[in-house]
């Protein structure tokens, strides 16, 4: 349960310094391309004209089309984070606090798997029983995924197992070696 408990905290304060970071560092590059566009306006357009250039418009119709958004500081700045630096203005990668807390809550839900068992039983029944329900959960979370991936159901079912066994062992021999393991 202090593994369960600390792992779900690891991973939601994680995934929320994750998506800050990720969103501070957008806003700087916005921040820079906004000074950019205010120092070399001209500069910026043409960039812009290249993009729409590499993207498939001859350069009449990129130059049309630059012009058009440069009348707007906001929409050229909006433009040109989204074109340029591939980031949305609006969005910046979500909220760090909702990314946090479904980690958190998701690493609770598969981390429960492994410990079930020990709150009705112990001993070698309890660790037989965690293995064949954690088991049971990563090749099903595996299978789900080829839903989403179009690998074949055994591949994607037998490489969670894998991962997830492999993870337990090194757990389990990390465990051993500290002298903190399961009796």
């Amino acid at each position: 349960l202090a593994g369960l408990v600390a792992g779900a905290c690891s991973m939601g304060m994680g995934e929320w310094l994750s998506v800050n970071s990720s969103r501070e560092l957008s806003r700087r590059q916005i921040d820079i391309e906004a000074a950019e566009l205010e120092q070399s306006p001209q500069m910026e357009k043409e960039e812009l004209v290249l993009i729409y250039q590499a993207k498939g418009l001859d350069e009449r119709a990129a130059r049309t089309l630059a012009d058009k958004l440069f009348q707007s500081r906001d929409a050229a700045l909006d433009t040109l984070a989204r074109e340029e630096l591939g980031v949305d203005p609006e969005g910046l990668g979500g909220s760090a606090w909702a990314a946090a807390a479904a980690s958190f809550c998701l690493f609770s839900a598969g981390a429960i798997f492994p410990v079930a068992p020990f709150f009705v039983t112990s001993g070698p029944a309890a660790v037989i029983a965690s293995l064949a329900l954690s088991g049971l959960a990563l090749g099903s979370i595996g299978a789900a995924t080829s839903l989403f991936t179009g690998r074949s159901l055994l591949f994607s079912a037998g490489r969670a197992l894998m991962i997830g066994y492999g993870a337990a062992a090194i757990t389990f021999g990390v465990g051993k070696l500290l002298g903190a393991a399961v009796s």
